[in-house]
């Protein structure tokens, strides 16, 4: 299994990750001519043909014994900068009465663009059939999730000061959302499906003229919907867990549409960022295989990114013994460079 940037050519595997993602997957949606649009997009970012501030890099999850793409994930160099990103932030309100001797603190919501300009890790999707104890030993989802923050830290002077992650909240055993039901539906004249299909299509500017610019109180919504707040979607706790290791934390701003948290941190203070490192690589057959893949290697060239697991650490503190398969993997020979992380 690698990770390698999407290619124009990936757009029927693609689609079939968008179709299998689900709803609730904003950034993902099964739309054909917008998805070869985001390649395309893609594309020219790892070119590096766009600004800085407007790239998309998109990657996918390739099972090398049969060419399929087995999952994707993406980085947004920064947010809001075109279309305005929206949430909510959860704030409270105190109210009191001197004369009644009652004081009284209540939970709302109000509609924010905080995170204007700062970078978000993505579209993070693996397909089920690359999920569970079978293939737990191929750690694709620890892949998918990890290989981004080497990338940032080889490139790290084109994204900003902060990063993100928008996680997808609650929906009960019928695919919808209780938050939803309690809050967006009253605002918007379609049902959530539609709503999320045209924010993954980049159409969000319906937010900001639909959504009351006034704080909500959190206590006229439904109780089933107040304890969607910050919540996640069950398939999505596992990567939140994977976040929360590597130092993001949730701040009090959550999704408009479904409440679920977005997670944020320094991007200097992401452990992967600070703790990856660069080494020379050594290329041998004789290189020994330890049972349990615990290093993360990423080449250093941003058109031919490319990360895998490796079979041990470095030999000494400045060398990388690979094998021939891994070396090839990863697009590297002896005397090139690669960048490493211990998980």
């Amino acid at each position: 299994m690698r990770i390698r940037p999407i290619a124009r050519d990936d757009l029927d595997g693609l689609q079939a990750l968008a179709q299998q993602a689900g709803v609730g997957f904003t950034s993902l949606p099964d739309n054909r001519e917008f998805l070869a649009g985001k390649i395309e997009a893609a594309a020219r970012a790892f070119e590096e043909r766009t600004p800085v501030d407007d790239r998309l890099y998109f990657f996918v999850l390739e099972d090398e014994t049969n060419g399929e793409l087995a999952g994707c994930c993406a980085i947004e160099g920064q947010v809001g900068r075109e279309v305005p990103f929206y949430n909510y932030r959860l704030g409270t309100l105190a109210h009191s009465s001197v004369q009644l001797d009652l004081h009284r603190t209540i939970d709302t919501l109000f509609l924010s663009s905080d995170h204007t300009g700062d970078a978000e890790v993505c579209s993070l999707f693996l397909r089920p059939e690359y999920r569970g104890e079978a293939n737990k030993h191929l750690r694709n989802g620890a892949l998918l999730s990890k290989a981004r923050w080497l990338f940032i830290a080889q490139f790290r002077d084109r994204f900003p000061q902060k990063v993100l992650a928008e996680m997808r909240g609650v929906f009960d055993e019928n695919n919808v959302s209780p938050f939803w039901e309690s809050l967006g539906k009253h605002f918007f004249p379609m049902d959530f499906n539609e709503a999320d299909r045209l924010t993954g299509l980049g159409q969000k500017s319906f937010i900001g003229e639909l959504m009351p610019k006034f704080p909500i109180y959190t206590t006229f919504m439904a109780e089933e919907a107040r304890a969607c707040i910050g919540q996640v979607h069950r398939h999505t706790r596992p990567a939140l867990e994977m976040l929360k290791k590597e130092g993001l934390r949730w701040e009090g701003y959550i999704d408009i549409f479904d409440g679920g948290p977005t997670v944020e941190a320094y991007i200097d203070d992401v452990r992967a960022i600070r703790n990856s490192q660069l080494y020379q690589v050594e290329v041998s057959p004789n290189a020994k295989q330890e049972s349990v893949s615990r290093w993360l290697a990423a080449s250093t060239r941003m058109l031919s990114f490319t990360a895998s697991w490796v079979g041990r650490g470095p030999e000494d503190g400045s060398t990388i013994v690979l094998t021939p398969q891994e070396a090839e993997r990863l697009g590297v020979s002896s005397g090139d460079t690669v960048r490493l992380l211990e998980t």
